[in-house]
């Protein structure tokens, strides 16, 4: 299946990862619908940000993933559904794990429903390394036990298996993308690197840190949404988890290293108490296998190794770098 002139859905279009996917399915030539979440000021997130001849191109829908009538009404008249709708923090949903569970699992019953009975013809359901906890074996392939270690990833299996299981009880046409860490222009700083740079950029050389020795599979965002178009136009995908990383492993502590060495200061950590996960809730290590993802798709990632995540990270500096970036970050205070 190619997405060229296909009418294609992208839920949690107004987030990160779901921004550039809608710049880049534009570019490709699909007919894009975002579905933004509902607020007030009619903000459509960071495709306000988005140049006008792409946001000219997109058609917006504003409703809340957890409203089966608003996503089915989003839905209808389209091809192909990217649902990447989610709530994502760790430690918020340590603070609010029911509005994980309606947002996260029930967002994707909504999802699914609706795609059976509306005939679309794929979802791509978004999942996260995170479903894996630390690492029973490395690299980490798609056969690897789930273990909720927090809320949030217990969510996000709850999710997996429902769509898993659309597929195998009413044949509907999911696959399921589960990408490791991704980072670049646009990432909330509830995450590790947008949380380094806005720290250094402020002027601070203490950062406030949680535990740095566990180690991510790091995937700058144009690597992650490549590998989701990808995998949405693989017909041998249906029914499947597919690992999108860079089969590259660094711990925190080596990130932080190498973010200031690109920025050309030194820098020394503080360990912040609230930013460290209870100790049987952190996941330790995270390293990908993206053996399945090349083969079955064809896949790999640009920005890979070492040479890529530095690549990758001065892509993203410059990006934070500009002054009106820069300030809509609060480097200040610890995002949960």
């Amino acid at each position: 299946m190619t997405l060229r002139d296909k009418k294609v859905l992208v839920t949690g279009a107004d987030g990160f990862i779901g921004s550039h996917l809608v710049e880049e399915l534009v570019r490709r030539g699909a007919r894009v619908k975002a579905f933004v979440f509902y607020n007030s000021f009619n903000s459509w997130g960071w495709l306000d940000e988005t140049p006008h001849e792409i946001r000219s191109q997109i058609e917006v829908f504003a409703g809340d993933i957890r409203d089966y009538h608003g996503v089915k009404s989003a839905m209808m008249g389209c091809d192909v559904v990217f649902h990447l709708a989610a709530l994502i923090a760790i430690p918020f949903s340590y603070h609010s794990p029911e509005a994980y569970v309606d947002t996260n699992v029930k967002g994707t019953l909504n999802v699914v429903q609706a795609a059976r009975e509306l005939g679309i013809e794929r979802v791509i359901h978004t999942s996260t390394s995170e479903v894996y906890g630390t690492a029973q074996f490395v690299p980490i392939t798609e056969e690897h036990p789930l273990r909720g270690q927090s809320p949030y990833s217990a969510s996000k299996i709850g999710a997996d298996q429902i769509a898993y299981s659309y597929y195998c009880s009413f044949g509907t046409p999911v696959v399921t993308v589960r990408p490791f860490n991704t980072y670049g222009p646009r990432q909330s700083a509830r995450a590790v690197i947008p949380t380094v740079i806005t720290q250094i950029l402020s002027g601070t050389r203490l950062l406030k840190m949680g535990a740095v020795t566990p180690t991510r599979d790091f995937n700058y965002v144009r690597d992650t949404v490549c590998g989701f178009l990808a995998i949405a136009e693989a017909d041998a995908a249906i029914g499947q988890v597919v690992n999108i990383g860079s089969n590259f492993e660094i711990s925190i502590g080596d990130a932080v290293a190498l973010i200031a060495d690109c920025l050309g200061v030194t820098v020394e950590i503080q360990m912040d108490e609230q930013r460290v996960r209870p100790l049987k809730s952190e996941v330790e290590r995270l390293w990908a296998d993206n053996t399945k993802v090349r083969g079955l798709v064809g896949w790999s990632p640009g920005y890979a190794g070492l040479s890529g995540f530095r690549r990758g990270l001065e892509e993203t500096i410059a990006w934070f770098s500009q002054s009106s970036n820069v300030t809509r970050y609060k480097a200040g205070i610890y995002n949960i």
